[in-house]
């Protein structure tokens, strides 16, 4: 796994890239003034949608973001 920094680094330069620097300052701000469980949020973050639909949309992504997608009949959980 790669370091704090480097994660950290990483994540600043997405949210300028997607959002700018304006929304980024200020979408920070929000983290660091409410506390926010990620966890508790992403529980409920897809709880309307059908089975179905929630692991078409992850295959298409999948398909659509990575150039080998992932064969999960092959991994192995140790």
């Amino acid at each position: 796994m790669r370091n704090t920094a480097v994660i950290m680094n990483d994540g600043v330069n997405y949210l300028l890239e997607k959002m700018g620097a304006l929304e980024t300052e200020a979408f920070i701000s929000n983290i660091l003034k409410e506390p926010f469980d990620y966890t508790k949020w992403s529980k409920n973050l897809y709880s309307d949608l059908p089975l179905r639909e929630l692991n078409s949309n992850a295959a298409k992504f999948v398909k659509n973001n990575y150039e080998k997608p992932i064969n999960v009949k092959k991994l192995s959980l140790r």
